[in-house]
């Protein structure tokens, strides 16, 4: 199933509001004090608004990956280390980011941002799980907070300004440090210092996480000394560097507390190869003949645990080239090895989708969810197969339930508006247009299409006081992101 992008200029929504304070935080020694040293400054109630907000903002302003596959992956692989995590406060969200630059960032309220690129230098899944755990650390340890008390100490910035740079900064870190240089007093080496600080306070406490949750603890050394020989003499280190520095002083640390731990061999993540595969093949802005020759390279490598994956790659390249039958002669054997795999049945779904041959994709969805009922990938791919086959009522009665069930995933608000178009149902058409334009905090327009909606309704019917109390809601929400 392909997705929908969302693209825009980051700078048009953090702008004005935005103009002071630094991505910066400081090391405790005694780790049950952590939690508590923000208290003053920032409640966790707060720290959850902030983030929702923030949010809605990334949603509007960078290309987030929708795609449900890899989104399905990255929450499963982010919860398995969260639920392994020490002083848990907030519900954790992890994103995809769709950036061939490597970076991750952590900010308020549980929200953790992956860059695609990502993908493209770990090496296998306990390297990817070392920069997760090291970002739920920043966000366990409350370091955004305890970065807005100290700097609020330093600064008479307000609040709201030293929060808006601080987010300018994470995300965007060249225009983050610009704004740092220019709003705060403290010295530049003093803010680097501070956070080299609380880089490895992330590191140790990442560290222990990676090692409960069962990955390769040697994985984060490993992966941070690599990026630092890399970029070691680079005129233009990767964002990921800017925000995160890596000093000889902090990989000598991480190699130290990773040594501590006994050796634990990890095997080879089947799911983060194909998850790794998905994205060289349709997020790494590679044209097919490129894709294809990457594959190709990495299959000369004859490794077997990486073959199917890598088969599975080039299957995706040629489905959306065209090439259908080179795309059957890789991806059926994959799936008749592995018929109940969501990665094979989505591209084989989608093959099918391209020839119309909707009714052997819709059964094979069909008979996917009696094994695994209510998955989410497997009834987006289902709603989207009989949409595809006109068969749009069928498809909103699962949308319908998918949205209620999973109110923030912009895919299913898509294509329920689709199909909700196809059936010449206008008003609901709208509500889920505004629903979709509320993920991204264009409250105002949510607002106006919701009135739409209302006024093309029968007066006083039950639909009416839904859509009018709705209204209600978003009215409160936008009153809430002005006043943060």
């Amino acid at each position: 199933m392909r997705v929908l992008p969302a693209c825009a200029l980051i700078g048009a929504l953090l702008g004005a509001g935005s103009a002071a304070a630094a991505n910066t935080s400081h090391d405790f020694n005694q780790l049950p004090e952590i939690g508590t040293a923000a208290a003053s400054t920032l409640s966790i109630e707060k720290e959850m608004e902030y983030g929702d907000a923030y949010m809605r903002m990334l949603r509007a302003s960078m290309p987030v990956i929708s795609d449900p596959l890899l989104s399905e992956y990255i929450q499963d692989l982010g919860h398995r280390l969260v639920a392994n995590a020490s002083d848990v406060r907030t519900p954790f969200n992890f994103i995809l980011i769709q950036n061939r630059d490597i970076n991750a960032f952590a900010f308020f309220g549980g929200h953790v941002a992956i860059h695609s690129g990502l993908f493209l230098h770990a090496r296998n899944e306990s390297e990817l799980a070392s920069v997760m755990a090291h970002e739920i650390a920043h966000v366990t340890q409350r370091h955004l907070a305890r970065s807005m008390e100290e700097q609020a100490k330093k600064s008479p910035a307000t609040l709201a300004a030293l929060i808006g740079s601080m987010m300018l900064a994470i995300a965007a870190p060249e225009a983050g440090i610009a704004a740092i240089h220019a709003t705060t007093a403290a010295s530049a080496q003093g803010q680097i210092n501070y956070t080299r600080s609380n880089e490895k306070e992330a590191d140790r406490i990442g560290i222990a996480t990676l090692a409960k949750s069962g990955f390769d603890v040697q994985a984060m050394p490993r992966f941070f000394g690599r990026l630092a020989d890399q970029y070691r003499y680079a005129s233009k280190p990767p964002a990921m560097l800017l925000t995160h520095p890596l000093p000889e002083s902090r990989i000598t640390d991480s190699r130290s507390r990773a040594a501590q731990y006994a050796p634990h061999k990890v095997g080879t993540s089947a799911r983060y190869q194909l998850a790794r595969s998905r994205i060289i093949a349709r997020y790494a802005n590679l044209e097919s003949d490129a894709a294809l020759d990457w594959f190709d390279r990495e299959l000369k490598k004859n490794d077997p645990t990486r073959r199917d994956a890598l088969n599975y790659g080039k299957a995706l390249v040629y489905i959306d080239a065209g090439q259908y039958q080179k795309a059957h002669a890789l991806l059926d054997p994959l799936l008749a090895k592995d018929p109940t795999n969501r990665f094979y049945i989505d591209s084989a779904t989608d093959l099918d989708l391209h020839q119309k041959h909707y009714d052997k994709a819709i059964n094979r969805l069909k008979s996917a969810l009696k094994s695994y009922p209510n998955q989410n990938v497997l009834n987006l791919n289902l709603a989207n197969a009989l949409q595809e086959a006109n068969r749009n009522s069928e498809s909103i009665s699962i949308l319908t339930r998918y949205t209620y069930d999973n109110p923030d995933d912009p895919n299913g608000w898509h294509l329920l508006a689709q199909a909700q178009a196809a059936v010449g149902r206008r008003d609901a058409e709208l509500a889920a247009r505004a629903e979709l334009l509320a993920l991204r905090g264009a409250w105002e327009k949510a607002i106006q299409m919701y009135i739409q909606a209302s006024q093309i309704v029968e007066v006083n019917s039950l639909d009416q006081a839904r859509y009018d109390a709705r209204i209600d809601q978003l009215r409160l929400a936008r009153q809430r992101f002005s006043n943060l």
